[in-house]
């Protein structure tokens, strides 16, 4: 039982693969080597996990998939690679069939909606000096003021593309609640979750960014999960 997967993570919107640096850092002490993180072009949904799943094709073994917001709806659809053995949802989307990231949000609004902006490209923006008290309240005002300004933008279509096909339905799932999400409302996460029949859904007194506000607590989970898969 010593071969776990490679754990690939996928980020959300509003940020790019570095947004993964905490965990994988935590990770990497628990002498995990074997760690991707892929840079979804946040163009579309085929775009993102398109891109998903060229990383997973490279990877000649067992993948954990790891995604968080809209991430999480990245691995829902590319977590049907035959390589893909498990996936850990964090604060993220995960989509039934014929679901949205958007559709799901419409549900229970979250209270950072008002602090969403498009421009006359078409992308969507936190705004920046509503960043910190939006995407990451419990992180410093300065780590709030760079994850603000280095933010990467969605299109914003890309919020109402659907999942075909979830690959929580038949592969084994974690999921990480944020109780104090202003992102993806809370009431959301906890319905997603209890949907998953998850191998484990924990709760951490966390904003939408635990990934970086509490690396320790969601590397335990993941790590629980790629011992769990180990073989």
């Amino acid at each position: 039982m010593n071969n776990k997967p490679t754990i690939i993570f996928v980020h959300g919107f509003w940020g790019g693969a570095a947004h993964w640096s905490k965990v994988i850092t935590e990770l990497s002490h628990r002498g995990y080597a074997a760690l991707h993180a892929v840079e979804v072009p946040l163009t579309s949904l085929a775009d993102d996990v398109e891109r998903t799943r060229k990383m997973i094709a490279q990877v000649d073994g067992d993948v954990l998939l790891v995604g968080h917001s809209y991430g999480g709806a990245v691995i829902t659809e590319a977590g049907n690679h035959s390589n893909v053995v498990g996936l850990v949802y964090i604060a993220a989307f995960a989509p039934d069939s014929n679901e949205s990231p958007g559709s799901i949000t419409q549900q229970n609004l979250p209270a950072a909606a008002a602090n969403l902006a498009p421009d006359s490209d078409g992308y969507l923006w936190v705004k920046a000096d509503k960043f910190h008290e939006s995407f990451c309240q419990d992180l410093s005002a300065d780590e709030g003021l760079v994850m603000g300004v280095t933010q990467k933008a969605p299109i914003a279509s890309t919020f109402g593309d659907t999942i075909s096909t979830p690959a929580w339905k038949t592969k084994p799932s974690w999921y990480q609640i944020s109780t104090e999400d202003r992102m993806i409302n809370h009431e959301n996460q906890v319905l997603m979750s209890s949907r998953l029949n998850a191998k484990k859904v924990i709760s951490l007194s966390a904003s939408h960014a635990s990934l970086a506000s509490k690396p320790k607590e969601v590397a335990d989970l993941i790590d629980e999960a790629a011992t769990a898969l180990a073989k």
